[in-house]
């Protein structure tokens, strides 16, 4: 018998025939909980991911060794938007390092469209974690979010009348002493921070 996870892989059209006399390897996993739904994410066959899902009923949240969904091999946004949106897939779902697909893709920096689009269902609402308990604590710091401002800073924006610009003129020295000053290994230390402030 052919192995369905190298015909997965290749997007075979031996696959489904073979699914078909024999069901039971479409939720089929391997060693490492390896999934045709994980194969067909990761090698982008949306057609088969479908087929998976609709057709053999499998689990589209099906977990590997690791309790990863498919969402965490998607490569393409194409592909994660399939299973979120089409086929009901949990982008809540917490992995073994406590980390949801949007926040290990992220940390991969291997495909930042997929991590921001993941990243927007990361509303600090319940997530599911690898143990298949819900908690409301909020998600981790994802694409998109800036981190807490230290103590004592504050940001206020605003806009300016054009007359209110000036003539727009750089003082070349004063940005000299910035760029020397942002090139120090010290420039994000407190003492660092305090010389451009005092400039």
């Amino acid at each position: 018998m052919s192995n369905p996870f190298l015909l997965a892989a290749d997007n075979s059209p031996e696959l489904l025939p073979l699914l078909r006399a024999n069901p039971s390897l479409a939720s089929a996993q391997d060693d490492h909980g390896y999934s045709l739904i994980h194969a067909a994410v990761s090698y982008n066959h949306l057609d088969l991911l479908r087929t998976l899902v609709n057709e053999f009923k499998v689990d589209v949240n099906i977990r590997d060794e690791d309790n990863e969904t498919a969402l965490f091999v998607a490569e393409t946004v194409e592909a994660a938007r399939a299973l979120v949106e089409e086929l009901g897939a949990d982008p809540k779902i917490t992995g073994d390092e406590g980390r949801t697909a949007a926040q290990s893709i992220q940390a991969d920096d291997d495909f930042p469209e997929v991590a921001a689009y993941l990243a927007t269902f990361a509303d600090g609402g319940s997530t599911t974690q690898a143990n298949g308990n819900s908690t409301d604590a909020p998600l981790a710091p994802v694409i998109g979010q800036a981190p807490p401002l230290p103590a004592g800073i504050s940001i206020d924006m605003g806009t300016m009348a054009p007359e209110d610009i000036g003539d727009n003129e750089v003082d070349q020295e004063f940005r000299r002493k910035i760029e020397e000053l942002a090139a120090r290994e010290d420039f994000q230390d407190e003492a660092g921070q305090a010389e451009l402030r005092a400039l």
